[in-house]
């Protein structure tokens, strides 16, 4: 029984650990990722789908929940004015089908 629960226990943790939950924070040094939202799809590294619950989040797909608090998720990240600054380029779809990388060079930066 014990075994059960400890094979249950890893496997649950590293489902969690690639989840997609982020928060926003309000200062670029709070970050671990820098993130400017594009006006085309062509344009982003990543098609990001907001979920509307946590347990809808994916594993490094683009779809991301976005957390309460900056304790909460796995990756924070800061919103920035310029393009040059960012480390990833986003673009928000309308459909979870949609989301995806397009340029996975830059996939490591959300894991």
């Amino acid at each position: 029984m014990k075994l059960i629960f400890t094979i249950s226990s890893i496997l649950l943790f590293r489902i969690n650990s690639h989840a997609q939950k982020v928060f926003s924070v309000q200062y670029a040094n709070q970050a671990d990722v820098k993130v400017f939202v594009v006006d085309y799809e062509n344009q982003a590294d990543l098609k990001v789908y907001k979920v509307k619950y946590q347990n809808q989040a994916g594993k490094n797909d683009g779809k991301w929940f976005f957390t309460e608090y900056d304790n909460q998720a796995d990756k924070k990240l800061f919103f920035v004015e310029y393009q040059n600054q960012a480390d990833l380029k986003i673009f928000f779809v309308d459909y979870e089908n949609q989301a995806g990388w397009r340029n996975k060079a830059k996939q490591h930066l959300m894991y």
